[in-house]
């Protein structure tokens, strides 16, 4: 993860099912050997770019000012992930290690192969995790004190862990049979209505953040006007039509694309 891979993912996530491209749903890979090895310590603009200035050199107030502008800068680029208008699918193979755990926090989904290895390692580098994994973790999986204990200490958990923490929730038989059944994961979603996918993405993130009541009052909201949309009598007409209902209804709808 350098500065140029932080700033265009926030970019593309903003951009993507927000301007009429018929995205249903995103799933996100890592190539090579892993998902993602971490933060590029050899990337020297990632967080400290002090140029030629003298007086941020001395100064640490502007010193500070300027490490935490790109840290809230790559906070907002990953949060872009979990604001994405469609659901966002992790298939994690490999090692996934200190800024790819934030990264996967802020999907949707979250299934790994049987290599998978895991490890919030900002701890190990005299950081603490900056960029929303001591935020998202413990909501995705509890405060619990084998979390704290992982966060403390930066020690590797794997697939089967991560399995019973919650982390992720299926881990596919072999390497081979992950992007498969990652690929099935987004088009069962992406068979359903997008207006109601849309919603249901909508309601679950702004519920986690607030209480019971105010999230029906969220939802009541958004409802309101979604109802209306003819996805419903289209979806109504093919349950009634029998066994060939999801064909017949997938066939009824815009074309959709992964």
């Amino acid at each position: 993860m350098n500065a140029k891979m932080w700033k265009e993912i926030g970019e593309v996530f903003r951009l993507i099912g927000s301007t009429g491209d018929g995205c249903r749903c995103v799933l996100l890979i890592g190539l090579g050997k892993g998902f993602c090895s971490g933060i590029d310590i050899a990337d020297p603009s990632l967080l400290i770019d002090d140029g030629d200035n003298d007086e941020m050199q001395v100064d640490v107030a502007r010193k500070y000012l300027s490490v935490r502008h790109k840290i809230l800068e790559m906070q907002r680029a990953f949060s872009m992930i979990e604001e994405c208008a469609v659901p966002v699918v992790a298939a994690i193979h490999g090692s996934c290690i200190g800024g790819g755990i934030d990264l996967i926090c802020c999907a949707d989904v979250r299934i790994c192969s049987p290599s998978a290895r895991f490890g919030v390692r900002e701890v190990r580098i005299g950081l603490a995790a900056d960029v929303g994994t001591l935020q998202r973790l413990p909501k995705i999986v509890g405060h619990g004190s084998r979390i704290k204990e992982l966060c403390y200490t930066g020690e590797d958990f794997y697939a089967d862990e991560a399995e019973k923490l919650g982390l992720v929730s299926r881990v596919s038989e072999s390497e081979e049979s992950l992007f498969p059944m990652a690929m099935q994961i987004c088009q069962n979603i992406s068979r359903n209505s997008p207006v109601a996918v849309c919603g249901t993405k909508l309601s679950l993130n702004y519920s986690r953040d607030h209480s019971v009541r105010e999230g029906l009052d969220h939802i009541a909201a958004h409802n309101a006007v979604a109802l209306m949309t003819e996805d419903i009598p289209i979806s109504l007409s093919a349950a009634s039509l029998g066994s060939n209902a999801g064909a017949q209804f997938a066939s009824l709808l815009p074309h959709s694309k992964l």
